[in-house]
């Protein structure tokens, strides 16, 4: 089994996993609550199955993009996991494990074809969004990049290709791109059940992160702000 924690958006997840599916989920939106939240669902997962940390197969944590404080928060969780119970560590792209989310509903939903484009965006600051593009069969057709969205975002693809835009990111484009190929859904929600197939291909291939050196991927810097006023 793989314990798999989501906590690069507003929304704390924690599923744990085997070769068949979903076993347990815990999540919550509450926004700047993941320090408190993740180590109780953890705890909750793993008692109610009565797994023990050193019988899971691996750790994986949802490396970003994403907010900066969730994914630190989520990488330290899985990093002390992973050392404590000596077992791997797996990182598996926000974007990617969002992809696995949404196929089944681009499915079911809008009658998805192979010819058809998937976009993950997840919010950045102001206009900006972080997005890859992905084809039919989870293939990269663009790599991530954070951009301000504009009428030519996507105009490099073929307009007979649907590209579905979806994520936390999803609702900055409904202003700026009017095109009838771009299929924007915004109440699209990440879940670390979404991780299941990529953790265990990483799994497979034994692609695993160093736990003394894995750090998210932030794709921008963190920027802080200095008070306006000196209170001292």
């Amino acid at each position: 089994m793989i314990l798999c924690l989501e906590t690069a958006t507003n929304i704390c997840s924690v599923a744990l996993c085997d070769n068949n599916g979903v076993v347990a989920l815990k999540e919550r939106a509450e926004g700047r609550s993941h320090a408190s939240l993740l180590t109780v669902f953890i705890s909750d997962i793993l008692k109610e199955t009565g797994i023990k940390p050193g019988n899971l197969e691996a750790v994986a944590v949802s490396k970003g993009p994403g907010s900066y404080t969730g994914l630190r928060i989520g990488v330290s969780a899985a990093k002390g996991i992973a050392y404590a119970a000596s077992i791997p560590l797996i990182g598996v792209a926000t974007t990617h494990s969002m992809y696995q989310g949404f196929k089944p509903i681009a499915e079911t939903k809008y009658g998805a074809s192979p010819s058809d484009l998937f976009a993950p965006a997840l919010d950045a600051r102001r206009m900006e969004i972080y997005y890859c593009v992905l084809d039919s069969s989870g293939k990269e057709v663009k790599g991530i990049s954070a951009e301000i969205i504009n009428t030519d975002t996507f105009s490099n693809f073929a307009p007979s290709s649907r590209i579905f835009i979806f994520g936390d990111g999803a609702s900055k484009c409904h202003e700026v791109l009017k095109a009838e190929n771009i299929i924007i859904d915004d109440d699209f929600n990440i879940s670390a059940s979404f991780m299941l197939k990529p953790a265990y291909e990483a799994m497979d291939e034994k692609r695993f992160e160093d736990v003394a050196y894995f750090e998210p991927f932030y794709l921008k810097d963190f920027l802080t702000t200095k008070p306006v006023k000196n209170i001292l």
